[in-house]
């Protein structure tokens, strides 16, 4: 693959070419693929003293927020989204000329112009504590001081750093001059050596694409026997019901207190923090360290249904060892449509600021042996190619990122991942971590393979860990080590043992602590049980090694690769005609994307409908006169077409909800809607055209969008995204988002099950009629 062009690999395996017979002409007429979102900016002759503002008033005549946010931008290094702002460097010339400009900026200056105000940048503000030794330096000096101090002097001045000034200096740093930040500013978690110099934790990140309780644990046995996972036991949930949760959290937290760990490392399950909150009432201290997603705006954290108050309120209750694992990332906030015009370096810095200030709440009044931890994972390149596409770009967000939360005085840890439609390859991700791991971050997330079974995104693998230990002489925070040495895995010299690479050894002590006293033998058949039926709901499971102890073994190693395959001939296939005409009485429609490379790499693009598309529907609407019906199908291809066309998917998944909601008393439109290269917020759009002609109605009424699933988990799994809101809120433009949607994801006829996903659609659809 690496020596063909897409259009050649595709050409070959006959997956280009399909017919527009269906879809309206206008989805196939203009065959140019459009510019980028947004233009560079070209910064013009500077003067040799000129600073930002200097320059601006020069330029403009007068402050301006727009150039103002172009400038700083300006100075980052180039990445796809911030070029779709509107606020990237055209050449690099004008990058050089930015830098140069912020260079000579006084850190005062750069604090008294918000490039962006809300109430986050208050409690930013608020929570940085004035030094006068730094107010009159500028963001060139700042950086001669960073680079040029031990890190005791560098500690003394950070919590005088605004998140502005903090993201300010990062653009100014080389990659090589970032490393060497990172290699000497450490921030551990009370009580353990997680974050420390040359210290390299792990998240164990056991997903499962049906939350399997026997998928998620064997995952931890298989981590713990690579002598692999000692920060927390985090997995990311297909469903955020209470119940479903908690089940997770218990089945966690059982490993710990069997082996007598749970004052070592929490357990999480990364749903929204209400939930989390929900679950503590009902199973009081089985959630270890509460989970949450952060946006460096407050908008953006709207989208989250996220609020400062919230989250006060939450931490407010986190008085023990374990207190708050957030998770931020560059491009979320202008994926999501909260952009607010200025650069993703930036934002991301906001939100560490926010947690900075939320950390600051957590820690007060308490000695440094009793702050509860507070961590931050980077998840650097889950979002895709509209935000960065290359692997020099990965290196560089990641290291961007770790200086940046290291100097608000954060633990940060990494997700050095990448999607299946970003230019980045296995090979490369390997050169990736390479690059990064100089810099000394303080953990990554640990999974079987690079592949996650349920997320489908590349990131590292237990055996990466034992690679980066190898390499770079990194370390296990103590007490786990000591454990794993306990569990025979690690001998006493610190290398592995017989049972190294082994999941049934530690399934045998996990039973032998449980008080089992059933031979091995026994114990040892009923765990290959387990691994088979794990293994064939598609769900890998490490064991052994390679020809060195951080190779994976060879079967497996071919397995993710054809995995990887898979997910690119996925990406770029078509939703055929043929398969169209298979969905009863289909209403196919079109976006804006001119064409599947449109629609992966510029997704904006599958948000918006063409005009076609909105006249069709509107016309849809007028036939139903005075009885619109309580729900409307709606059907995307997403960045998976077969995880619709596969036989057994979609139409199975239809028939039985449409049977539930017709039993049940709903009414659901006889048309099922079509789209062509559809997001999901496609779907937002067609609820507005069908239900939002009323502004006064308080009548509630649904859109599921069935939408195919990144590929790469090999099960070509759809998701239901389910959306209820009265009409009058359907009226209202860009009103309806993703924070009044819930999700049923991992269907597939080897995951959740298509009918048993209609059954959990209704639920969920039947709590929404209920409840609005």
């Amino acid at each position: 693959m690496d020596n063909i062009s897409r259009k050649d690999f595709l050409n070959t395996m006959g997956l280009l070419g399909a017919s527009a017979v269906l879809w309206p002409q206008t989805s196939l007429a203009n065959k140019t693929h459009r510019t980028p979102f947004g233009n560079g900016i070209t910064i013009g002759q500077i003067k040799d003293n000129d600073t930002v503002f200097s320059y601006i008033k020069r330029i403009k005549g007068q402050h301006d927020i727009t150039f103002y946010r172009q400038i700083i931008g300006a100075a980052n290094d180039f990445k796809e989204g911030d070029l779709s702002l509107g606020v990237a460097a055209n050449d690099e010339t004008s990058r050089l000329r930015a830098r140069q400009l912020l260079t000579n900026t006084k850190i005062a200056d750069i604090n008294k112009n918000a490039i962006y105000s809300d109430a986050i940048y208050k409690l930013i503000q608020e929570t940085t504590v004035e030094n006068s030794k730094t107010s009159d330096w500028s963001i060139g000096q700042l950086k001669t001081f960073v680079l040029g101090q031990p890190e005791k002097s560098i500690k003394e001045i950070m919590p005088s750093l605004t998140s502005d000034c903090i993201g300010c200096l990062v653009k100014l740093m080389s990659n090589e001059e970032l490393i060497q930040v990172g290699q000497k500013v450490f921030n551990p978690l009370a009580n353990s050596k997680i974050g420390s110099k040359g210290y390299m934790s792990a998240r164990v990140q056991p997903n499962s694409p049906t939350d399997n309780i026997e998928d998620i644990i064997w995952q931890v046995f298989d981590a713990w026997s690579y002598g692999v996972g000692d920060l927390v036991l985090g997995t990311n949930p297909v469903s955020s019901e209470v119940e479903s949760v908690a089940k997770i959290e218990k089945a966690l937290f059982e490993i710990l207190t069997v082996f007598n760990l749970q004052n070592t490392m929490p357990n999480c399950v990364l749903s929204h923090i209400d939930v989390q909150a929900e679950v503590e009432k009902i199973q009081p201290g089985t959630t270890g360290i509460w989970f949450q997603s952060l946006a460096g705006t407050v908008d953006a954290n709207h989208t989250f249904d996220l609020s400062i108050e919230k989250m006060k309120k939450h931490i407010s209750n986190r008085t023990g060892a374990y207190g708050l694992y957030a998770e931020t990332g560059q491009g979320a906030d202008f994926t999501n449509g909260h952009g607010s015009g200025f650069d993703m370096v930036l934002h991301e810095s906001r939100k560490y600021g926010f947690l900075r200030a939320l950390n600051l709440e957590i820690a007060e009044n308490k000695s440094t042996k009793n702050i509860p931890w507070v961590h931050v994972n980077d998840v650097a390149g889950f979002i895709g190619p509209e935000v960065f596409k290359t692997k020099e770009q990965l290196v560089r967000c990641c290291l961007e990122d770790t200086v940046m939360g290291k100097l608000h005085g954060l633990t940060i840890g990494l997700d050095i991942c990448s999607t299946l439609h970003m230019d980045v390859s296995l090979d490369d991700l390997n050169w990736c971590i390479d690059q990064i791991m100089p810099a000394n971050p303080a953990y990554l997330m640990a999974l079987p393979t690079k592949n996650d079974p349920m997320l489908s995104y590349l990131t590292t693998s237990f055996s990466d860990h034992v690679r980066i230990r190898e390499k770079f002489g990194y370390k296990v925070n103590d007490e786990m080590w000591n454990f794993f040495k306990k569990l025979e895995v690690i001998d006493s010299n610190g290398r592995p043992t017989e049972h190294f690479g082994d999941p049934l050894w530690v399934y045998y002590k996990f039973r032998q602590a449980q008080g089992d006293k059933r031979s091995r033998g026994v114990i040892y058949k009923e765990g290959k049980a387990a691994m088979n039926n794990i293994r064939k709901r598609g769900v890998p499971l490490a064991e052994g090694h390679g020809e060195k102890i951080y190779d994976l073994e060879p079967h497996l190693e071919k397995e993710v690769k054809w995995l990887y395959k898979d997910a690119k001939i996925s990406l770029w296939t078509e939703m055929s005609d043929d398969f169209v005409k298979t969905i009863p009485t289909a209403l196919p429609i079109i976006t804006n994307s001119t064409d599947r490379k449109d629609y992966v790499y510029h997704p904006e693009s599958g948000e918006s409908l063409a005009n076609d598309a909105k006249k069709r529907l509107q016309k849809l609407r007028e036939s139903w006169s005075q009885n619109v019906p309580d729900i409307q199908f709606i059907i995307s291809d997403g960045l998976n077409p077969r995880a619709l066309m596969d036989e057994g998917h979609l139409l199975p998944y239809l028939t039985e909800l449409k049977l539930n909601l017709t039993n049940k008393g709903y009414t659901v439109n006889q048309e099922n809607i079509v789209i062509k290269h559809g997001r999901v917020r496609a779907g937002y759009a067609c609820g507005e055209v069908l239900f939002g002609n009323n502004q006064k109605s308080s009548e509630n009424k649904a859109i599921v969008h069935i939408i195919g699933e990144r590929p790469g988990s090999g099960h070509h799994n759809f998701s239901a995204y389910i959306t209820a809101a009265t009409m009058q809120d359907w009226s209202q433009n860009s009103y309806v988002d993703h924070n009044i949607t819930k999700v049923v994801s991992g269907i597939s006829d080897t995951a959740l099950t298509p009918k048993l996903a209609a059954r959990q659609t209704m639920t969920i659809l039947d709590r929404m009629f209920t409840v609005i």
